[in-house]
């Protein structure tokens, strides 16, 4: 399995929690100066993915002041970077010149080779978000074009932002699934949005390896796909041109998909139909509403797709399996 870890200091007396979460997360993360006004109870959680190389962790805790200082950095230093979607509250960041705040759906990366001051406000609530830390070497961009976007307010809630923001939420809430083999994979995955969601922001796709990019492309054209399913006129041309790419190379997109583009909308289309017709609260939709739901607008097309991938007609699915 993905080494996952879950810690939260109210499974712990109150005296130890501050203590405790600030020798967690120095050494699961990297060392820094912790102060906060709720040492007296400080009631925290975080979820940590080891991806190998590569760590993923969803945390929740009250307001408090982070440093990072040159002397820290002599001891203890991983030539990482840190980048922060914020999903509540807000965070402050002063590191290299630069003063930023983000707020809820924003992103903020880290240098930790560099001294930093930074303030978490909850308001009246806890701050949360998901942080990832990976080494700076496996990050295929110039460093010093990289260094541009530290402390620098970004978008997450719009195009390559509002990709990596729901594949960090997902990636975080499934921990408990993942095998050892998916950590390799995830790790991948997780580095090329990164690559290129910073390669967005400063204008250098055409530094990213063009293995990087067109996994990235990929899987952005799967997540249009998956949104789209309904759409009776999704189609490889409409695919192509919302991303305005040529249907030639949508196509050598996904060679190595071992289906064709139609084939894989039919596939996700008919795994979502055989979801609901499984699901006892739909018992009472019309199987036809059900694949019009995800765009099977012929309802004899749809039974014949649909037996030779599952072995039934759509109605007896249903039966055996409600």
């Amino acid at each position: 399995m993905v080494l996952v870890t879950e810690f939260r200091t109210k499974d712990l007396p109150v005296a130890e929690r501050f203590g405790s979460w600030h020798d967690m997360t120095a050494s699961a993360l990297i060392p820094n100066a912790i102060r906060s006004d709720h040492e007296a109870d400080f009631r925290a959680s975080v979820r940590l993915l080891d991806l190998g190389g590569v760590e993923v962790s969803a945390l929740a805790y009250p307001s408090l002041e982070t440093r990072r200082s040159a002397q820290l950095i002599r001891r203890s230093d991983p030539e990482s970077y840190q980048l922060m979607l914020n999903l509540r509250g807000s965070h402050r960041l002063l590191q290299g010149g630069r003063d930023a705040t983000s707020g809820p759906g924003e992103v903020m990366l880290y240098d930790t080779s560099r001294p930093w001051q930074g303030w978490a406000a909850a308001g009246a609530d806890t701050v949360k978000g998901v942080m990832v830390q990976f080494p700076r070497a496996l990050l295929p961009l110039p460093a010093d074009k990289v260094d541009r976007l530290t402390a620098v307010r970004l978008p997450g809630r719009e195009g390559m932002g509002a990709l990596l923001s729901g594949y960090l939420t997902q990636l975080t809430a499934g921990a408990a699934t993942y095998t050892a083999a998916d950590g390799a994979r995830l790790a991948t995955c997780t580095l090329d949005l990164l690559t290129a969601f910073l390669a967005h922001h400063l204008d250098a796709a055409a530094s990213v390896p063009p293995q990087t990019h067109h996994r990235a492309l990929l899987m952005e054209i799967h997540a249009f796909i998956q949104q789209h399913l309904g759409d009776p006129d999704l189609s490889p041309g409409a695919v192509a041109a919302a991303h305005n790419i040529s249907l030639r190379s949508l196509h050598r997109l996904f060679q190595d998909q071992d289906t064709t583009v139609a084939g894989w909308i039919r596939a996700r289309r008919l795994e979502r139909c055989r979801r609901d017709l499984a699901d006892p609260l739909l018992r009472s939709r019309p199987v036809r509403a059900i694949a019009a739901r995800w765009g099977f607008t012929d309802p004899a097309h749809f039974s014949r797709a649909f037996r030779a991938v599952y072995g039934h007609s759509p109605k007896d699915y249903r039966q055996q399996h409600q």
